[in-house]
């Protein structure tokens, strides 16, 4: 039965993403980020990924409070943001909470982030870049296109992360 069984879970997965994805296209390396917009929480605004990281070497952190994996990944996302912010590095971690701005501005506090902060309570950023949970990163170069995708908690801070992240940031837009 177990064979059975997990022939219609895929089934009944790979109906769902149907569904749920249907006329986007996917989500890849090599592909163009999709555009989302998102409320900064340090600023109160409404900002574009177009208009506000495209031309950068940003990392698109998709995240929730209650995440555990999230809890362990957010201070390496911290660390190499210090280190490489000062050279361009972005990060935009966007909060899927639906618990309001207090839970993930508190989060954000008590974790002591210093990169960007958005909050989309709608979820709409998990439909966009075609998440299945949370953590989900996405590593994007200054042409605008991915360069890496990452599934669950990772550590960014490990030397192959920064060697990766400081090749990007060495490299010319084309």
């Amino acid at each position: 039965w177990l064979p059975v069984v997990g022939i219609l879970a895929a089934l009944g997965f790979g109906s769902w993403a149907l569904v749920h994805f249907a006329g986007q296209t996917p989500i890849a390396v090599g592909q163009p980020a999709p555009e989302f917009t998102a409320k900064n929480l340090a600023t109160g605004e409404q900002v574009s990924f177009d208009a506000t990281y495209r031309g950068g070497v940003t990392l698109v952190n998709i995240w929730a409070t209650w995440c555990e994996p999230c809890k362990e990944e957010i201070p390496a996302m911290d660390s190499v943001f210090q280190a490489l912010g000062p050279r361009g590095f972005r990060i935009a971690a966007v909060s899927i909470d639906r618990g309001g701005e207090a839970v993930v501005n508190q989060f954000a506090k008590e974790y002591g982030i210093t990169f960007d902060v958005l909050h989309d309570p709608s979820g709409d950023i998990e439909k966009i870049f075609q998440t299945t949970g949370v953590p989900e990163s996405f590593l994007i170069n200054r042409d605008g296109k991915i360069v890496r995708i990452m599934l669950r908690g990772y550590t960014w801070n490990s030397p192959g992360s920064r060697r990766i992240i400081e090749e990007l940031l060495a490299a010319p837009a084309s």
